[in-house]
């Protein structure tokens, strides 16, 4: 069934696509930090070790790993699965899933592996990288970022494995670069250990890349950015993330979005993959882990805060989502941090 809406219908749709966008970014939680400053010259190229032993390396106990790159001068190519990118200066390269990738610049070089180039962990200074061939120059510097948060889960289809985010020419641009170099600052200032540097600033600057790029992204069919951009499903995804607690019912939810329940039903699962109802359940439990994770509240609270009016049915769906009752979980939450 096509569903046609008016300017203004459409004009809604883009608030609530911003809603939900906003909410999702505010509740990621990060930690982490710069990891690596090196200076290629071509002819250059190298590949990475496997997402599994970066993550040893860098945060055994996280559940999802981020890998970004910021050129800060040249330009390099990089390559993650059937996935190719071109990066210039000022822009920075993501890696949401911690995929193994492959880098080089404009000349042809066969790639070695960065294990070759780094000396083994761990590092009491900030590694740092010089390789190539004495020719045109590039320079990155390389974070990581952990987190649990949904958004970063390869089956919710948010990102691609690899993506480049242009920042606008002006403030949000210097602010990129400044950025960049005072964590480098700071992390070369670190001693015994260059991984326990100040992660602010990372933080707000993977977040404020996400936001340019969930913001700009090209459309796509399925997947989180395509829902956020479908007139149908925006509505639905600004009231469940606006009022996780309230009762809805999956009328309650077509209401809002202006069709029956068939059709927001049939058009969350051909986007998003799931139903309505289970994407609610989902972020109620994402809204959980937040409240947990951030507050003290009693667990029966946090129920309430999300739509459960008995503490014993919010333990049970927690505990099957997550495998550990609520407060279990709060408990290994702390240890971890």
């Amino acid at each position: 069934m096509t569903v046609t809406r008016s300017g203004h219908d459409a004009d809604a749709a883009g608030a609530d696509r911003s809603t939900a966008l906003a909410d999702a970014l505010t509740r990621i939680h990060l930690s982490g930090a710069i990891f690596l400053h090196s200076v290629y010259t071509e002819a250059w190229a190298y590949e990475s070790l496997t997402g599994r032993e970066v993550a040893a390396v860098l945060a055994p106990d996280a559940a999802r790993l981020v890998l970004f790159h910021v050129v800060l001068a040249g330009s390099c190519w990089i390559e993650a699965g059937a996935h190719k990118v071109w990066a210039h200066e000022g822009d920075v390269i993501v890696l949401p899933y911690n995929d193994q990738h492959r880098m080089g610049g404009h000349e042809a070089a066969e790639p070695v592996s960065i294990a070759q180039l780094i000396d083994p962990p761990p590092w009491t200074t900030l590694p740092h990288i010089v390789h190539g061939t004495g020719g045109a120059r590039s320079e990155l510097v390389c974070g990581f970022l952990a987190c649990d948060d949904r958004l970063f889960d390869p089956r919710m289809g948010v990102f691609p494995p690899v993506f480049v985010v242009t920042p606008p020419e002006g403030p949000v641009r210097s602010w990129v670069r400044a950025s960049s170099d005072l964590v480098l600052q700071q992390t070369s200032q670190t001693a015994g250990d260059c991984l326990a540097a100040p992660t602010d600033i990372p933080q707000l600057l993977l977040r404020e890349v996400l936001k340019l790029h969930l913001s700009n992204a090209p459309a796509t069919a399925t997947g989180w950015p395509a829902a956020l951009r479908d007139t149908v499903i925006a509505p639905a995804l600004a009231a469940i993330h606006g009022d996780p607690g309230r009762r809805w019912a999956l009328a309650d939810l077509a209401r809002v979005s202006a069709v029956s329940s068939t059709v927001l039903d049939e058009r969350f699962r051909a986007v998003l993959g799931l139903a309505p109802i289970r994407y609610l359940t989902d972020w109620r439990m994402h809204v959980a882990e937040d409240l947990l994770r951030t507050t003290t509240l009693p667990v029966a609270t946090v129920a309430h805060r999300v739509g459960y009016e008995a503490e014993e049915a919010f333990s049970r769906a927690f505990k099957r989502h997550h495998g550990s009752s609520p407060s279990t979980w709060r408990a290994s939450s702390d240890g971890a941090r």
